[in-house]
């Protein structure tokens, strides 16, 4: 019999920029055996370790149950941006949806490693007048009442895209525009999409934050980044290139 460690990693949100990166990370990590994508449309990658799995109602992820047994960590980036939905929309992408597939994870995966994209400033107390804030928290709050063996929270300041998008409102394309200059005078509020979305993979393949966490604010993901340098070009020369 043949016996592996190697990873059974999910990726919610793998369409999206962050989550893009990180189906990408997975897919050439050694480490990582099979990689399930879920999200409401599919990512147009095909790759041996690869299968998706088109979900359009996360309301309800009960029909995922079987698809996430035996699983060991998923990387969750579903989520959507501030403005582009109605309140009650925003609410539900940001604090229903991952609620619901965190607790179906939890029963066919119990002990299944989680990974959650949240925000600067998110604020489980409830009190902070800023609607994200407020449903980011929550969301944090419930991920951890719902008993992960290994939970990270990531919160990311000003994620730069890398990549050339369409930016999603006028403060995205004023962000872009300074990037250069305010990653210099404020480092520790910006974060590289791909750098971000690689912590997020590695801490649940590879285990780098086990000696921190569950709550990883950007600068402790900026350092996150750092420890992994060795494996790649070093950071500030890929940022050069992309300039």
């Amino acid at each position: 019999m043949i016996v592996t460690n190697e990873k059974r990693l999910v990726i919610v949100g793998a369409s999206g920029m962050v989550g893009g990166y990180a189906l990408r990370f997975a897919l050439e990590n050694p480490a990582v055996g099979s990689v399930l994508s879920i999200g409401r449309r599919k990512v147009g990658i095909s790759h041996t370790k690869l299968t998706e799995v088109v979900h359009r109602d996360f309301a309800d992820c009960s029909a995922l149950a079987d698809e996430l047994s035996n699983k060991d960590a998923a990387v969750f980036c579903l989520g959507t941006y501030t403005g582009s939905v109605s309140d009650a929309e925003l609410r539900m992408i940001t604090v229903d949806y991952t609620v619901e597939f965190a607790r179906v994870l939890r029963g066919s995966s119990h002990s299944a490693a989680f990974s959650f994209l949240s925000g600067n400033g998110a604020d489980p107390t409830g009190r902070s007048r800023i609607p994200f804030a407020r449903y980011k928290g929550e969301a944090e709050s419930a991920l951890l009442a719902a008993g992960f063996p290994h939970l990270y929270i990531f919160r990311p300041a000003y994620i730069y895209p890398v990549e050339p998008r369409k930016e999603p409102n006028f403060s995205y394309r004023l962000l872009r525009g300074i990037y250069p200059a305010f990653r210099v005078l404020f480092p520790n509020h910006v974060i590289r999409a791909d750098d971000l979305a690689r912590s997020m993979v590695d801490v649940v393949v590879g285990g780098t934050g086990q000696r921190g966490g569950p709550v990883f604010e950007n600068r402790e993901i900026r350092a996150m980044v750092k420890s992994l340098q060795p494996l790649e070009s070093s950071h500030e020369s890929r940022i050069q290139e992309q300039e």
